[in-house]
């Protein structure tokens, strides 16, 4: 595939593209689908852990965009977009993108219980306080994160990257199947494309990673299912959402999600399971056992962070990306 034209220069000096070291490769595939080079910066770490960074290229009056889920081990990929960020402001560089295939700490979104941390939020003011002029995020785990910023937000989906896949499966037999209330938007958004019916699991969250599959809203017997949802970390609310579907007459089930957290159990109890194929984004490596396994295949997210990279580069709209 020909890469595509650089990307022009307009009321920037220049255009740099930087990463650390949470997804390299995915920060190499966007800038190919840019047609420029990846910016050089040095990622290291001290003897006791703490990160050293030095940017090692010109960036004054420079639109840059640094390109860094925060996946594991999130802190220290959060502090290598503070410290790098951090570094670009204090080098002049015009603007700074934050660039989140994967926004860590999404999950404590809001003060559910007492004495709880709004984490969210917390993460969204670091980000502004170390230099971030504008955050370009992919599938955050709760829409409302949006307004934790002060600064533009720009929320992308990987629904198109998706749906291009599944196309094949779509039509009267599936049905597409939210694991929880929560998700029903994003599930709602794959039936109408796919031009399937929706069904819901009422699971109910007994404690943090546990959950407990209540009963299913919606006709899945003799159907193949897909269940769709934003993460899967421990993979036991995907396990037991696949069980619910199976008891219910379910005839094959298939798991998509945006981000492979992957922490635990979780290749473990997705290879014991029925569920033929996990679909999952490069927004996060795979690592481990997850690298390996059969039953979980990785799609790529570049081509569609490049394109909202260069809108935002050239002041266009990225409108028509958030589908």
């Amino acid at each position: 595939m020909a890469a595509a034209k650089p990307v022009r220069a307009m009321r920037f000096n220049h255009f740099k593209v930087f990463t650390g070291n949470a997804n390299p490769a995915l920060a190499a595939e966007i800038c190919y689908e840019l047609g420029c080079p990846l910016a050089a910066a040095t990622v290291k770490q001290f003897s006791d852990g703490e990160v050293h960074l030095q940017i090692q290229e010109n960036v004054r009056g420079a639109d840059v965009f640094v390109v860094q889920p925060t996946c594991t081990p999130v802190d220290t990929h959060l502090m290598e977009l503070l410290l790098m960020m951090d570094a670009l402001k204090r080098a002049s560089a015009e603007r700074i993108t934050a660039v989140l295939p994967y926004y860590g700490y999404a999950r404590q979104d809001r003060k559910d219980r007492p004495r709880m941390p709004i984490s969210a939020r917390l993460v969204a003011s670091l980000l502004e306080r170390a230099g971030a002029n504008r955050i370009l995020a992919l599938d955050l785990h709760a829409a409302q994160i949006q307004g934790f910023f002060d600064v533009p937000v720009d929320h992308l989906f990987a629904t198109p990257v998706m749906i291009e896949h599944f196309a094949e499966y779509g039509g009267e037999n599936l049905t597409v199947v939210s694991p929880d209330a929560g998700g029903v938007e994003r599930a709602r958004a794959f039936a109408k494309r796919l031009e399937s019916p929706l069904a819901i699991i009422d699971k109910r969250r007994t404690d943090v990673n546990v959950a407990e599959v209540m009963h299913i809203i919606g006709e899945v017997e003799g159907r193949d299912c897909l269940i769709v949802d934003d993460l899967i970390d421990t993979a036991g609310t995907l396990v037991k959402a696949a069980e619910a579907l199976l008891k219910q007459g379910a005839k094959s089930i298939r798991a998509c999600a945006t981000h492979a957290v992957l922490s635990g159990p979780a290749v473990e109890r997705i290879e014991g399971s029925d569920i033929e194929e996990v679909i999952v984004t490069n927004s996060i490596p795979l690592r481990g056992e997850a690298d390996g396994c059969r039953r979980i295949k990785q799609l790529s997210v570049a081509p569609l962070l490049a394109k909202a990279i260069q809108s935002i580069h050239e002041d266009g709209s990225v409108s028509t990306l958030f589908v």
